[in-house]
């Protein structure tokens, strides 16, 4: 097993929590674990996901010895395979526990957003390790492949290999609810990994089964449950590494969102909104509300603030509102800003304008934004070209146009 590679990461991994204060590690963690447990009701949550994390890493503790012990004295290397799947899901356990506790840890100077993302790096982290492990589990399996032992199977396999599903089923329970209830990735990452854990036990219960009746299977299910365990963590980290950089948010909260906006009084419409997560429960959000333009300020400015605080309650995002003023009362503005619509449609599927400004002068000055799909294949010069000719074909306009990805 690459032990050495599992003790350097998770070596690093406590350097980084220690913010480059390595020696007081332990004292930081005890302290962080004694505020939790020890503040008012609104962690409940943390104090729960950190006893779930600790009773997870006993669990599979217990698990790891008995199928490591059983498949050593019964030469089934399955089952060897699969102990040492729990012994890595022992480090994730470590890796999340001190995530949680990390995470909790307020906003400071250096991070002025708090430390939830800690979890995406414990979740990373974790599917290295499953990855890892299954390299090895995979040389294993194949050397008994080649070396055609047959594996040797009894009661006591049978039942260690029972109360591992069960033990499982039951964590994978407790790990998904928790999850659910603080958002905790490292959590869910756990979760996901105790269910596949299940699967692969009855993976080697069915190779040992095929083992009663003469089948030389030991060794292939081996290979199977590696692979398993492989593109189980391949999962995890491409999940995590892809929240760690940016991942857009799922399409219902933005629907939600932009619903609670519009439904607001005097609102006329809503574009450019932008969602940023910070980790579990730390999300900010800026967005472009249209309202009239002849409201006055002060007005307008309740209604803005009203909106956000009613979404910091309804999603839990911290939004920031911009007023996009608009000019409702100038019929020739209007007519001209329907026909710009209708002759950028055109350019690419998916297209939409906002924005519209109409500066009059010795030529009128029209300025428009315009939001384009990530998919159009058109470049951003190729759209913003095509739409000043489309502008300029309306009459003697200079135009300006601005182009974003949507």
């Amino acid at each position: 097993m690459p032990y050495a590679s599992v003790c350097y990461i998770l070596f690093v991994f406590a350097l980084w929590c220690a913010n480059e204060n390595s020696g007081f590690l332990l004292t930081e963690l005890a302290r962080y674990v004694y505020n939790i447990y020890m503040s008012d009701s609104s962690n409940k949550s943390y104090r729960g996901g950190i006893s779930v994390a600790a009773a997870g890493i006993f669990c599979n503790v217990l698990l790891s010895a008995a199928k490591i012990a059983v498949g050593v004295i019964f030469a089934t290397v399955s089952v060897v395979a699969d102990g040492f799947n729990n012994l890595s899901d022992c480090a994730g356990g470590i890796v999340a526990l001190v995530s949680l506790i990390i995470a909790f840890k307020p906003a400071d100077a250096k991070h002025p957003y708090g430390h939830r993302r800690a979890e995406y790096i414990a979740s990373m982290i974790m599917g290295m390790l499953l990855m890892l492990v299954s390299v090895e589990l995979a040389r294993e399996s194949v050397g008994k492949i080649i070396s055609g032992e047959a594996a040797r199977t009894s009661a006591v396999v049978y039942g260690v290999l029972a109360a591992s599903i069960f033990v499982k089923a039951a964590m994978f329970a407790v790990y998904k609810v928790t999850a659910k209830r603080n958002g905790s990735d490292a959590l869910k990452a756990a979760a996901a990994d105790s269910l596949c854990d299940c699967a692969a036990t009855l993976a080697v219960i069915a190779g040992a089964i095929m083992g009663q009746f003469g089948l030389r299977a030991d060794g292939f299910v081996g290979a199977m449950v590696a692979l398993f365990i492989f593109a189980q963590g391949a999962k995890i980290l491409a999940d995590a590494s892809s929240k760690l950089l940016g991942q857009a948010p799922d399409k219902q909260t933005e629907q939600r969102v932009c619903e609670t906006i519009k439904r607001a009084e005097h609102v006329l419409g809503v574009h450019d909104l932008r969602i940023y997560t910070y980790g579990s429960g730390m999300s900010f959000a800026t967005v472009h509300v249209q309202m009239d333009a002849n409201m006055p300020s002060m007005e307008a400015h309740a209604i803005l603030d009203r909106l956000e605080r009613e979404i910091l309650l309804a999603e839990n995002i911290h939004l920031t509102t911009h007023l996009d003023p608009v000019v409702v009362d100038d019929a020739e503005a209007v007519e001209l800003q329907q026909r710009v619509e209708q002759a950028i449609f055109d350019i690419c599927e998916g297209i939409c304008m906002h924005d519209f400004r109409l500066v009059r002068g010795d030529i009128d000055k029209i300025m428009i934004d315009v939001s384009v799909p990530y998919s159009c294949k058109l470049s951003d010069a190729d759209i913003a070209e095509r739409a000043e000719q489309a502008v300029c074909a309306l009459g003697n306009y200079l135009p300006s146009v601005t182009v974003e990805r949507k």
